[in-house]
């Protein structure tokens, strides 16, 4: 699953939702594919996520991207990170 990815971009990933479940007293782990909003993420929830991950990995995802295919699990975060952070 995450063997073409990054480790330091998937611990990334995970340690910002983590934060985000944090927020929302959700204090479990989460497995890579678990769907966040069957963890407890509300859509807000999920509008806060995009904005923290634009935030750790300084940029700016376009608007065709913030889909919730791309947002659905940490996975799902970890790959669309890859295919925007690559040089």
């Amino acid at each position: 699953m995450f063997e073409s990815l990054d480790e330091t971009l998937v611990t990334r990933v995970t340690d910002v939702v983590q934060r985000t479940l944090v927020e929302r007293s959700i204090r479990r782990m989460v497995s890579p594919d678990e769907d966040l909003r069957e963890v407890g993420l509300s859509s807000l929830d999920m509008v806060n996520l995009v904005l923290s991950i634009e935030s750790e990995f300084d940029l700016t995802i376009d608007e065709n991207e913030i889909t919730p295919r791309n947002f659905r699990s940490i996975s799902a975060i970890s790959r669309l990170m890859a295919s925007l952070t690559v040089p």
